[in-house]
């Protein structure tokens, strides 16, 4: 874990320093240019609330549990134990880390059925934010004050969003992804309490408790009639009725099975190689490159406060960032200035 610690990055300026840094810079970037079409392959798929939830479940957990045992030495058996031993290992806390991201899965999907895509990905990108707020409050973390003034800005920017538009509906669609955010956030702040625990086996967990919470809803739909009830669960996950459902079942395979996983993975290991607050820098390009997406292929926008909102959030969390950077940069050069007068002494 050397790599990720601020000062050793920040001062050892050698080709071997650069070239860490330059592939945190690299996995970090390409992992979030792959899910930045998730909000928009949703909307393509445009596959009901309970089969949705469902697929994309299952199929994110097969592909998690694919990379898991991918990365793991020995035969197939080794693999199999090898990978139950890495679960195991996170313990409760990675049960609950399974449980949050199965709350923040359903929130993101859920929320893409019911609003703007770029609603949701502005208000996702608040997450760290509310990382920083809760870490203050459970784990006593004390905050500067420029990440209290960009809480601040960001919560406005997501009040803008929220509300708009929430007479035609939109509000429960943007609740749910403050509700997807504030998983993340949560997320976030438990895992900082194993640091150096590697938690990311749990995620296929949470991709089987989240096809779980999509098998209900369709059990549930077809005992009691509402809706589509009177389809049968099979009927409801698997229309083959619909001529066009194997084209819209290709771009669930296409994100949940491929880029969801490789894209999680990536960013997974750029904390490895890059300070915490650059990633958080860099996973902004999810917001911003979701939004085009969207507007580019579906020509979906945000009003005009949707966007006043979106600029204070993603204005926010990108000042924080650089602000963060210089104050690391500062400090960095201080260190070895307060070293040599030591020395010199």
């Amino acid at each position: 874990m050397k790599p990720s610690t601020d000062s050793h990055l920040s001062r050892d300026q050698s080709p071997d320093a650069r070239a860490l840094q330059a592939r945190g810079v690299a996995l970090t970037a390409l992992g979030v240019l792959l899910i930045s079409p998730d909000a928009l392959l949703l909307r393509l798929a445009d596959v009901a609330d309970g089969p949705l939830v469902f697929w994309r479940g299952l199929l994110t957990a097969i592909g998690f549990a694919l990379i898991l045992l991918l990365t793991q030495r020995g035969g197939p058996a080794q693999r199999f134990a090898s990978a139950l031993a890495r679960m195991r290992g996170c313990g409760r806390t990675g049960l609950w880390v399974a449980l949050l991201f199965t709350g923040s899965t359903l929130g993101f999907v859920l929320a893409n059925q019911y609003t703007r895509a770029g609603n949701v990905l502005i208000i996702l990108a608040a997450s760290p934010l509310f990382a920083a707020l809760m870490s203050r409050l459970w784990l006593g973390e004390r905050q500067p004050r420029h990440v209290w003034g960009a809480i601040l800005v960001s919560l406005a920017g997501i009040t803008l969003l929220v509300m708009d538009e929430a007479g035609s509906g939109s509000l429960t669609g943007n609740l749910l992804a403050l509700g997807c955010s504030l998983s993340l956030a949560g997320n976030f702040t438990l895992c900082r309490t194993r640091p150096g625990l590697d938690m990311s086996p749990m995620l296929t967990l949470s991709g089987l408790l989240t096809a779980l919470c999509g098998l209900l809803a369709c059990t549930w739909l077809a005992v009691s009639g509402v809706g589509e009830g009177a389809e049968s669960v099979l009927t409801q996950l698997w229309p083959s009725q619909s001529a066009d459902f194997a084209r819209r079942a290709g771009w669930l395979v296409l994100l949940c099975l491929v880029l969801s996983p490789l894209g999680f993975t990536l960013i997974q290991r750029g904390p490895l190689y890059l300070p915490s607050a650059e990633v958080a820098l860099l996973m902004l390009l999810e917001s911003v490159f979701g939004i085009l997406w969207v507007w580019w292929v579906l020509d979906e926008s945000l009003t005009l406060s949707g966007w006043l909102g979106g600029a204070m959030v993603l204005g926010a969390m990108l000042i924080k960032s650089l602000i963060d950077r210089r104050l690391r940069h500062l400090q960095a050069t201080r260190t070895p200035s307060a070293d040599a007068s030591a020395g010199g002494s």
